[in-house]
């Protein structure tokens, strides 16, 4: 039986920088490798850089291409607590999919302050939908951290995504996912996200109903932080419990920030799941 201890400490419990002894390390890596694929596809003219999906200066997506017909599109959703961070930090995480016959989307959107999350949700729906327009063929969702809660958004109840796009989508992978809010409201963090009550309840996924029988895959590292495990693990109760095709899983020895970097792995086991359906 798995044991979950109550948070104590709620700033501590969702502090993945914390957690990772060179997290810091992380993004400056990423935004080099993710410099560097872009002038690589650029330069083979298989990029479309800074899509406008909106007005917002935010509003934008970047759109990669494998080389012939595209089998379908993955879009790509980053995290960053909804407070932080673009899609410049993670174009090289689209090398998996692109090398294995998929398009591949990754949008900045709206963050905290200025947009609550339904709005953030919004701005992703409206990515989507523009990609998928470009793109023919079933359309599948990865998301990282807040990435993977906005994932999950799109497929739940009151999601704000078209039924004709939401009919495209046919695997969501949300990876270290946040799928109930109300845990959140009682961090440091709320002071810029200004998550009310009303608003948890509307915007986690756990707490909704599924919308969309397409196959959920919630991934996590095996040596996260408790929290970050346990929010996966929900999202796969509560979902399973409505009926929905979902399952969990822990990546061995992965912690918050190198879980994701399996998705610039043609071969790696999240790259499978995304793009062939391998099961977990």
């Amino acid at each position: 039986m798995t044991h979950w201890n109550p948070v104590a400490d709620f700033d501590a419990a969702y502090d993945n920088s914390g957690a990772v002894a060179d997290a810091a390390e992380f993004a400056p890596r990423w935004e080099r490798e993710a410099a560097s694929f872009r002038a690589a596809l650029a330069a083979r003219g298989r990029s479309e850089i800074d899509l406008a999906y909106g007005e917002n200066p935010r509003q934008k997506l970047d759109l990669f291409r494998p080389e012939g017909e595209a089998r379908g599109l993955v879009v790509f959703v980053h995290g960053g607590y909804w407070k932080a961070l673009d899609k410049s930090f993670w174009s090289h995480l689209a090398r998996g999919a692109v090398e294995s016959g998929f398009a591949v989307a990754i949008p900045s959107y709206r963050l905290a302050p200025e947009a609550r999350l339904a709005g953030i949700a919004g701005d992703v729906a409206a990515a989507i939908a523009m990609a998928a327009e470009r793109i023919a063929g079933p359309v599948r969702l990865v998301g990282h951290s807040a990435g993977g809660h906005l994932v999950a958004r799109m497929v739940s109840s009151g999601t704000p995504l078209a039924a004709s796009v939401l009919a495209r989508i046919d695997r969501v992978v949300p990876i270290s996912g946040l799928h109930d809010l109300r845990p959140i409201r009682r961090t440091r963090m709320n002071d810029t996200l200004r998550i009310d009550a009303a608003e948890a309840l509307a915007e986690s996924p756990a707490l909704l109903e599924p919308a969309h029988a397409c196959p959920v895959h919630a991934l996590v590292g095996a040596v996260e932080l408790p929290e970050l495990r346990r929010q996966s693990w929900l999202l796969a109760s509560s979902w399973a419990g409505l009926g929905a095709p979902v399952e969990a899983a822990e990546l061995p020895g992965r912690h918050h920030f190198d879980v994701v970097e399996e998705l610039g792995l043609a071969g790696s086991q999240m790259t499978r799941i995304l793009t062939a359906g391998a099961s977990l």
